[in-house]
């Protein structure tokens, strides 16, 4: 199991340990230490527990710095939505993590190499253990290949609330007029589509679609948070 996680991780990550074992305790859960008593094992608890707060600065100090207008409370829920279980376990998976897990019996037999909050430990243990071997400036490169993109690229956008961030960067200098109008309405009733425009003082800011008015209202915020950044930016 140690080589093939570490030629995993060479190859995937571009990561050569030089302490082997501090990453297969990132890979070792509680049921299977338990499991193993006799053998003194460790857990990726103390791995997860550091790694989860690199994360949180690392993904801090990325938001802050990529997006230099957006006040703190919109930055404190975009990193909630980057690095909450579901996030995280989606990068595990997306990665393979999960098959490298050594679970107890139990924990096995329950699934639980799929199980959202597991996989998000395992993802903070690794990173925790990458910090711990390698320091902060590969743990940089590791989530600029992997993590910093999808942020970018609004990949954890389901968990923001883009109307709120509109609202606020729109207000920060003053009050001014936000109404979301709908615009369209496409398909049949069974399978409606609403499309909705956001004006801003009367003029129109963005424009998106969704099966409800407020998921539309959601992609029409986002729109506009696009535009007003590409316009900040050039």
């Amino acid at each position: 199991m140690t080589k093939k996680l570490v030629d995993h991780v060479k190859k995937t990550f571009g990561v050569t340990f030089n302490d082997e074992q501090v990453l297969v305790e990132a890979f070792t859960h509680s049921s299977y230490a338990n499991d193993h008593r006799e053998q003194n094992i460790k857990n990726l608890e103390r791995l997860e527990f550091l790694g989860d707060a690199v994360l949180e600065l690392t993904v801090s100090d990325h938001l802050y710095n990529k997006y230099p207008d957006q006040p703190e409370g919109q930055l404190t829920r975009m990193r909630a939505s980057i690095v909450r279980a579901e996030s995280l376990a989606m990068l595990a998976k997306e990665y393979d993590l999960h098959e490298f897990v050594r679970l107890g019996k139990g924990e096995e037999q329950m699934s639980g190499r799929n199980r959202p909050s597991l996989l998000c430990d395992v993802f903070e243990a690794f990173i925790g253990s990458v910090f711990v071997d390698q320091g902060m400036d590969v743990v940089l490169e590791v989530l600029r290949e992997i993590l910093f993109p999808k942020i970018d690229s609004g990949a954890f956008s389901h968990g923001m609330d883009h109307k709120t961030a509109l609202q606020e960067l729109l207000q920060k200098n003053g009050v001014v007029t936000i109404q979301y109008k709908v615009v369209d309405k496409l398909g049949p009733d069974h399978k409606r589509e609403f499309v909705v425009e956001v004006f801003v003082e009367g003029d129109s800011f963005g424009r998106g679609a969704g099966q409800s008015k407020k998921a539309a209202e959601q992609e029409a915020a986002k729109q506009a948070l696009i535009s007003l950044e590409e316009s900040i930016e050039s």
